[in-house]
């Protein structure tokens, strides 16, 4: 989560600006809030969207 929030915090996103990315708005809050954990097409979403490094995303999503 620390890679999207870093990337947010850099780009100037909100959480509502995920929601392409990720889904629903209850799902962007219950991904960022750590309750659920990303899948495999939202990390690759996240990746080709937003140029997150799908490493940084599959690594906090094994140390979960």
């Amino acid at each position: 989560m620390e890679a999207i929030k870093y990337h947010m915090e850099q780009k100037g996103l909100a959480p509502r600006d995920l929601i392409p990315y990720i889904g629903g708005r209850n799902r962007v809050h219950e991904v960022l809030s750590r309750k659920r954990p990303l899948t495999l097409a939202m990390i690759r979403r996240l990746h080709e969207g937003l140029g997150i490094p799908a490493v940084s995303l599959i690594k906090a999503q094994a140390a979960a």
